[in-house]
């Protein structure tokens, strides 16, 4: 499953505003937000690329974070 990092969350409405923004991608399930290390993971249909998926966490208000 891939995994990305988000930056900028801090409480449970922030992860539940980028597992939302996510599950918005075509093909996007299963997504599983850790709010403590910041890391989300989820299964894709087809794959995602890093600018998609930098859009739509933007989108929501948080910044996909390097590795």
């Amino acid at each position: 499953m891939p995994e990305v990092v988000v930056k900028g969350m801090s409480c449970a409405h922030c992860a539940g505003a980028v597992q939302k923004a996510l599950e918005g991608l075509p093909g996007v399930s299963e997504v599983q937000v850790d709010l403590a290390s910041g890391r989300v993971i989820f299964a894709a249909a087809a794959p995602v690329s890093q600018e998609e998926l930098a859009r739509v966490i933007k989108a929501a208000g948080y910044e996909l974070g390097g590795e």
